[in-house]
């Protein structure tokens, strides 16, 4: 067996492993390294190795499975569509959306990495529909900032969406008014 091969064994082991401990916990900022690599059957060092961090190898397990989700809200299909970058925006903020509030565990885990850790220069997936929106009218830099604040503030009042439900009496758990909060918001940083 090559090194590449065994490297990707490894690393799917370690989200195997991530996934079912932070499923298990009730805190998953709770589940550490070593736990995540005894259940794997590895050496804690390898979570560094194949991932640099603990908190990348949660947010890669989150991928995981959000691309999952995304594969059975049938994505490809929206995209392939011929709606306005506005609302394909929308309804793609909405199905992310619903993934953060149906996933609460891994986005308490992930929130910190995501807001404070990824990195700024790698492409949003909302980037290219932030883009055709502004067809020229905004900068590359300016269509990935937006696309930043879409992303950063729905995953930041989603984190604390019990504060959000008890100050504003805005309930993300419920679906049309995570849908109207998702369109507020979309229409208050992409000016028409």
């Amino acid at each position: 067996m090559q090194k590449t091969e065994k490297l990707n064994i490894t690393k799917n082991k370690l989200i195997e492993a991530a996934f079912c401990l932070m499923e298990e916990s009730d805190d998953p900022l709770s589940v550490t390294s070593r736990q995540i690599a005894e259940r794997a059957g590895t050496k804690p060092s390898m979570i560094n190795y194949c991932f640099g961090s603990r908190e990348n190898l949660l947010y890669e397990t989150f991928q995981k499975q959000y691309l999952d989700f995304l594969n059975e809200a049938e994505v490809s299909k929206l995209i392939a569509s011929d709606l306005a970058p506005k609302d394909l925006l929308k309804k793609l903020h909405f199905i992310v959306a619903k993934c953060l509030v149906e996933n609460p565990k891994f986005t308490k885990a992930i929130t910190g990495h995501v807001l404070f850790a990824r990195d700024l220069g790698k492409e949003s997936f909302s980037f290219p529909y932030v883009k055709k929106h502004y067809a020229g009218r905004k900068t590359d830099k300016e269509c990935r900032l937006i696309s930043y604040e879409l992303s950063s503030m729905m995953q930041l009042l989603i984190y604390r969406k019990e504060d959000i439900r008890e100050s504003f009496g805005i309930d993300l758990d419920n679906e049309k008014q995570l849908k109207k909060y998702i369109n507020m918001r979309i229409d208050l940083l992409l000016e028409d």
